[in-house]
């Protein structure tokens, strides 16, 4: 199967029915009252993690993705069909980021988990709800609300308790089929591994998850090679171990493969440098081994070393049971805001701002506010009474004194979104938008 780790999507929501403006008319019953039904609910977009998955193949070219409407309301108060959710299976590890902002919206870490990305409009309500003392008969339903609208960045970072590091043919592939069950391609020529492989370690007791990643090369966190594609998926791994070549068998020298992968490691931005790392001494059996590893560990002294030659499974068992002590002790890495890891952050509760005003200059003002914007789209402004209505929530939220403040005057244009009000300022009526 295509391995595939990113893609972009287009996502809509459903859009909330509107609810309707409907009276009964029953032969025994001539003025039964409003009788129009609230609208359905649209149907949201929910991301689910899933252990069955393993790549974003699936939606590699799904370019958008849109709910259904809720159905609108219905005579004799009946409600409009709510639309079921769409649930889209991604596999664990996914991240979603907002594209308008970079921010993560959702981290699927665990199996089931879900996310709600784009939420659905929700139903207008019917004439019923609008009746009173005053107004038996109100000619009056609201409109559904809008489904959220997002375009997202959907990214696998695959979760590995432990990393294999190292340049391309150092043995990563074969030691990793050594202790798991996974059976990634493994030849004598670099870059033989072209996509992560994951692999369940079992040791004594426990087990953990080890990941097999694309051979590095120098220039790698600047997106050379393989570059960004290789190190976006160590950001989870707890560990990072780190298999050289010892024996030279490339002709590379490996004090030098070791130093130049830790730059990379230290230039790519996700902190990759802070996770604990094990060195692995591999392909001890050929003539040079002896004398590098001994050079080594005269420059690194305070670096855990491990000898072994992977082809043979040996010296593998003494490192599984290392990996295995270790990772009962580190925990969890942070995946993002790490360079805020460390600040102290204190909670308190804010009451939100209702809404927000922009003087444009040249008498042109804007309103921006979550429940305005709301109010905004469940209103009918071809229907008076709608407009009315709508016009007398906004005095009761204040926002006629706060247009005031900000300079608004008779005549001037107020927009919410793209549609625009004359500013009416009588003191002896309403004002109206």
């Amino acid at each position: 199967m295509q391995f595939i780790d990113k893609t972009s999507l287009k996502l809509k929501a459903g859009n909330g029915g509107n609810g309707i403006v409907a009276f009964k008319r029953e032969k025994y019953n001539p003025l039964g009252g409003p009788s129009g039904g609230d609208g359905g609910n649209g149907s949201s977009i929910i991301f689910i993690a899933d252990t069955n998955k393993s790549t974003l193949l699936e939606l590699r070219y799904t370019k958008q993705i849109r709910a259904k409407d809720g159905e609108n309301g219905k005579t004799n108060s009946m409600y409009g069909q709510s639309q079921a959710d769409i649930y889209i299976k991604v596999p664990v590890g996914t991240i979603i980021k907002d594209n308008s902002n970079g921010e993560v919206i959702a981290d699927l870490d665990e199996d089931g988990k879900e996310a709600v990305i784009c939420k659905g409009g929700k139903g207008g309500r019917g004439n019923h709800h609008f009746a009173s003392g005053r107004n038996p008969a109100p000619e009056y339903a609201k409109l559904g609300e809008a489904g959220e609208e997002k375009e997202v960045t959907v990214e696998l970072k695959l979760l590995a308790d432990v990393g294999l590091v190292g340049f391309p043919s150092v043995g990563k592939s074969t030691l990793l089929s050594m202790v798991s069950k996974a059976k990634p391609e493994i030849a004598d020529y670099p870059f033989t591994t072209l996509t992560p492989q994951l692999g369940i370690v079992k040791v004594a007791d426990s087990s953990f998850v080890m990941a097999d990643l694309p051979g590095l090369i120098e220039g790698a966190s600047q997106g050379k090679g393989l570059g960004h594609e290789f190190l976006k998926h160590i950001e989870r791994c707890r560990i990072i171990l780190h298999v050289l070549d010892m024996g030279s068998s490339e002709g590379r020298d490996p004090l030098l493969d070791y130093e130049i992968i830790n730059k990379e490691l230290k230039e790519y931005p996700g902190n990759l440098d802070k996770r604990l790392q094990l060195v692995v001494a591999n392909k001890m059996d050929l003539d040079e081994a002896a004398e590098n590893l001994k050079r080594f560990k005269e420059k690194y002294p305070d670096i855990e070393v491990f000898e072994t030659t992977t082809i043979i499974n040996e010296g593998l068992e003494p490192v599984l049971y290392r990996l295995k002590d270790l990772l009962k002790e580190v925990p969890p890495f942070p995946l993002y805001d790490s360079n805020k890891q460390n600040e102290k952050k204190v909670y308190r509760y804010e009451k939100p701002e209702e809404f927000q005003i922009f003087n444009e200059g040249n008498g042109i003002f804007r309103v921006e506010g979550e429940r305005i914007e709301r109010l905004f789209a469940q209103t009918d402004f071809h229907d008076d009474d709608s407009l009315l209505r709508f016009s007398r929530s906004l005095s009761k939220m204040k926002v006629d004194e706060a247009l005031r403040a900000k300079g608004c005057k008779n005549g001037d244009r107020v927009y919410i979104k793209d549609y625009g009000f004359d500013f009416v300022d009588d003191d002896e009526e309403d004002d109206y938008y």
